[in-house]
């Protein structure tokens, strides 16, 4: 199992930035695919990016696509998602997740909630119009 903390999050005025951090722990290996997800009052908990463990393949949703960016550093077991040109409508808990099924390449990334088992706590993303 994986422990993850997500920081970062806070209030910011639309067309705003915000960098999320999430510190990963608890597993010998850090070659896991990882994933940001996001979830809004009354709505679904919904995938915005996702990165293959060797973070040469990404996936993102569409409604973030050039705005967000993830990444990582597998040396300090950091997950990150740049948000750049922030909307109200990113206004949600962002949430970090760890892959932790089965075998996968370095290439492999998953977008799916039901894919994962290990979640963060959550940071606060509000964005002000």
């Amino acid at each position: 199992q994986v422990q993850l903390v997500e920081s970062g999050g806070g209030l910011v005025q639309a067309g705003g930035s915000l960098r999320l951090s999430c510190a990963a722990s608890g597993r010998t290996s850090n070659r896991y695919p990882m994933a940001w997800f996001r979830q809004a009052p009354g709505k679904e908990r919904e995938c915005v990016a996702a990165l293959s463990w060797s973070g040469v393949r990404s996936y993102y949703a569409d409604s973030v696509k050039g705005r967000f960016t993830v990444s990582r550093d597998n040396a300090k077991n950091q997950v990150y998602l740049q948000m750049n040109s922030l909307k109200p409508e990113d206004t949600a808990v962002y949430y970090c997740a760890a892959y932790n099924r089965g075998t996968y390449s370095s290439t492999s990334y998953y977008s799916r909630t039901s894919d994962y088992d290990d979640w963060g706590q959550g940071t606060q993303v509000t964005v002000s119009s």
